[in-house]
């Protein structure tokens, strides 16, 4: 975050307050963390986690077979 304040100059509080907001919002709900599992604090907060987790599998399980289906159909044409 210092980086974030320190490469600018404010000339006003609410300059200021307006790019720390950004930033806080940005690390809490837009931003994946690898020690929460690639997940958003905000998703971990409130209990969104595992569902996500399970989506993502569901979504590479399908990438693989469509792969596999991909290639098995390029070998016969």
């Amino acid at each position: 975050m210092k980086n974030t304040v320190k490469l600018d100059n404010y000339y006003t509080i609410e300059e200021l307050e307006k790019v720390l907001k950004k930033f806080v919002d940005n690390y809490n709900n837009q931003r994946y963390h690898e020690s929460l599992r690639n997940l958003s604090p905000t998703d971990v907060y409130y209990g969104r986690g595992d569902q996500i987790i399970q989506e993502r599998q569901k979504l590479i399980h399908f990438k693989l077979i469509n792969e596999i289906l991909s290639k098995k159909k390029s070998k016969l044409v």
